[in-house]
């Protein structure tokens, strides 16, 4: 387990494509003033030792010795000490709907933006709870598994996006059927499935599947994004739109929240329904439910120390800028027996 300390200080890797072409002009500019001075092979007679190869070989090592300072000024630290913790909370899992559909722009940004948006921000909220993320549209894809890692979650979450299942459609149902797999059955905590969708239910099983969950301990919350009235779907390229989804008799596509769905599936799981409209009033409608929960103990593996790293990249830093001082432009004997670039022809 590693931390980033000063992320902010990547910058420092900008400089080195500013090195490279700085490198880049100095060697057509040194070329071409050459080139009016003399000809190629009067040049190699007036400095035989005049080597491309060291020149290059400097630009990498510098290059380095940048990478390496900017490593250490971020500071990574490594975990060195793993402790068990014991927390209290639930278990909550996310469904979040990746079909197609959720590219609809009936709600801002899109509904699976507006998706991500809820689920971080519920996130953002919670104390000792642990999360884990399912991806489904056709088919339902564990994204993440029951973790306290507030932060993997996080960015799992922002890579979803709707070309990550080749199965299109949406099947509430085999979202459901995934997520009973993700508790475990030694830890009986709280069980929580948040379904976020836009509420378009290609299987038509989601409400019996969601009450054998309800059986099986698992309550079912489901949040709704979209628009009743509905929108078309965007086909886009580089952010541009250039059509609408179309059906086989060419009308395009109209795509709406379907809440009654969502509603049925939450009451047959012993859940609520939420609009996703509003993120402040469906994060404190969910921490509220939240809090007024049983919390159970259970126990989780953490790092509890983490010791700084920066030295050792700080150390090859120092190390590459001295090699780039004292390593010549010429060539040397060895350098000549190699004859790279074919320089002695």
């Amino acid at each position: 387990m590693y931390q980033l300390d000063e992320k902010i200080w990547f910058w420092v890797l900008g400089i080195i494509p500013v090195i490279i072409l700085f490198f880049l002009l100095l060697q057509f500019w040194k070329h071409r003033t050459q080139r009016k001075f003399a000809d190629k092979a009067l040049l190699k007679k007036l400095s035989p030792n005049a080597s491309l190869f060291k020149s290059i070989l400097k630009l990498v090592v510098l290059s380095l010795a940048f990478a390496c300072l900017a490593l250490a000024l971020v500071n990574p630290k490594i975990g060195s000490k793993l402790e068990t913790i014991k927390r209290e909370g639930v278990d909550i899992v996310f469904a979040v709907d990746v079909s197609k559909s959720m590219l609809a722009e009936d709600i801002a940004p899109n509904r699976l933006e507006k998706a991500k948006q809820l689920v971080t921000q519920i996130i953002n909220n919670l104390a000792s709870d642990r999360v884990g993320i399912i991806a489904y549209a056709g088919k339902a894809f564990p994204q993440l598994p029951i973790t306290t890692d507030y932060g993997s979650a996080k960015m799992f979450l922002q890579s979803m996006n709707t070309d990550m299942l080749s199965s299109q459609g949406t099947a509430i149902n085999e979202a459901i059927k995934l997520a009973t797999t993700y508790f475990d059955d030694e830890e009986q905590t709280n069980r929580i499935l948040i379904i976020i969708s836009d509420g378009e239910d290609h299987s038509e099983e989601a409400a019996a599947v969601a009450e054998e969950a309800n059986e099986a301990g698992i309550r079912i919350f489901t949040i709704g994004v979209g628009d009743v009235n509905g929108g078309p779907i965007p086909e886009k390229r580089n952010g541009i739109v250039l059509n609408y989804k179309k059906d086989n008799q060419g009308e395009t596509v109209i795509t709406r929240l379907d809440e009654e769905t969502l509603k049925s599936i939450a009451a047959e799981a012993n859940g609520v329904y939420l609009n996703g409209r509003n993120t402040n009033d469906v994060v404190k409608e969910i921490g509220d439910i939240l809090n007024g929960m049983d919390k159970k103990e259970f126990e989780t593996k953490e790092y509890a120390d983490f010791k700084d790293q920066f030295q050792w990249f700080l150390a090859f830093a120092i190390f590459f800028l001295l090699i780039d001082i004292f390593l010549l432009e010429r060539k040397t004997a060895w350098l000549k027996k190699l004859n790279l670039f074919n320089e002695n022809l």
